[in-house]
């Protein structure tokens, strides 16, 4: 793999670190800004909601301008966003900032994905997006527990800064290191056509399934903090390990899928569907019980991750006419369910369901795309 792709990597680490590191601070943001924690949740649906229109508008302005250009635009303004998130008193401000951040990380990462799968051959896409969203997975393994312990240590502004301070080294490694040349090689298509590909029913269909896994993965995750402190009767002092095996779940799961999801992997998804959808009940029943719930953590790590990062590969493939939307696509589809999962989450707790309820709802969305996947194998394809 180039190394430029690592160094993509890196910078996908610092923005995971800032998008996921909320799951381990929201109780102490609700507390200082005066909020309560459901409302607190909402920064990650927001962030999400940022991401979903940032990718495609984002993807559509700069499809013919240099991809370093872009990824250094977007990068120096989530770094921006973080110090002003650092700063404020004001609840809304920091909501604001999230949002920003959220735009500038979809640009990127929509940008990022097209420009790693097109420094590698053809069929390694897989392994190039693998690379690219082992940062994501090493923010939950490091960066998200580190971001909690701060938090815990010196204030969860602390862990604002700290994604700052990563992101200011990946940005001026990315000016040395990434190529000039735009994201996608060869005549680009219009812009109308890249768009059209969005009607073809197989790509739709993969779309839909990663809105509803990562939403699935988004709910428990925002609330993990909540459902080992209140549920578990584990001390505070947990979440940051809590996390981290998460995290190193996640990365297991997406390295393993960086290998498999270059062949066809339409028979074992299914499979893997009914893992996470098992996964996720055991774990609504056993969280009462500490060591039974820790153990399931880096499970569900592993299988929420591996099988989204497979559907994005997937998405990479089936909208292969498409070269400077694909990413685009697949970035909005995560953040679709990356957005709805707090929503529904927080929507349970403020129903007084309890800190069970996301897992219960997590179990629900994978039966969904279970529902979803079953249906469309049984339709034959159809025209676009």
């Amino acid at each position: 793999m180039p190394f430029a792709l690592y160094l993509l990597g890196l910078a996908v680490f610092a923005q995971g670190t800032s998008e996921f590191m909320l799951a381990g601070l929201v109780p102490d943001i609700a507390r200082d800004l005066g909020v309560s924690v459901p409302t607190a949740g909402t920064l990650t649906s927001a962030f999400a909601v940022g991401m979903v229109v940032g990718a495609p508008t984002a993807a559509l302005l700069g499809r013919r301008r240099p991809s370093r250009q872009s990824l250094l635009v977007f990068l120096g303004v989530f770094l921006a966003a973080h110090v002003v998130g650092a700063l404020t008193s004001d609840f809304s401000v920091l909501l604001a900032t999230r949002v920003v951040a959220a735009l500038a990380n979809a640009g990127f990462l929509a940008v990022g994905l097209t420009a790693a799968t097109g420094m590698v051959a053809p069929g390694a896409k897989g392994r190039a997006t693998a690379v690219l969203l082992g940062g994501t997975t090493l923010a939950c393994a490091a960066g998200v527990p580190a971001g909690a312990a701060l938090g815990q240590l010196l204030g969860w502004r602390s862990a604002f800064w700290a994604v700052a301070l990563v992101s200011a080294p990946a940005l001026a490694a990315i000016a040395r290191s990434v190529p000039r040349g735009p994201a996608a090689e060869g005549p680009l298509p219009g812009a109308g056509k890249e768009l059209r590909a969005l009607r073809r029913p197989r790509l739709l269909w993969v779309l839909c399934l990663a809105a509803l896994v990562n939403g699935a993965t988004f709910c428990t995750f925002t609330y993990l903090a909540s459902l080992v402190t209140e549920v578990g009767g584990l001390g505070a002092g947990w979440v940051p390990g809590v996390l981290a095996l998460f995290g190193a779940g996640a990365f297991a799961g997406v390295t393993a899928a960086g290998r498999l999801a270059d062949r066809d992997v339409r028979p074992v998804l299914p499979l893997a569907g009914a893992a996470l959808l098992a996964g996720w009940t055991a774990l609504a029943l056993a969280a009462g019980r500490p060591g039974a719930a820790v153990a399931l953590v880096p499970v569900l790590g592993l299988l929420a991750f591996g099988v989204g990062s497979t559907l994005v590969t997937r998405v990479l493939y089936e909208a292969a006419d498409a070269p400077t939307l694909g990413g685009a696509f697949a970035t909005s589809a995560l953040n679709v369910g990356a957005a709805l999962g707090p929503v529904l989450g927080g929507a349970a707790l403020d129903g007084g369901l309890g800190h069970r309820s996301p897992v219960w709802i997590s179990a629900l969305l994978v039966a969904v795309a279970g529902l979803v996947a079953r249906c469309r194998t049984r339709r034959p394809e159809q025209p676009a």
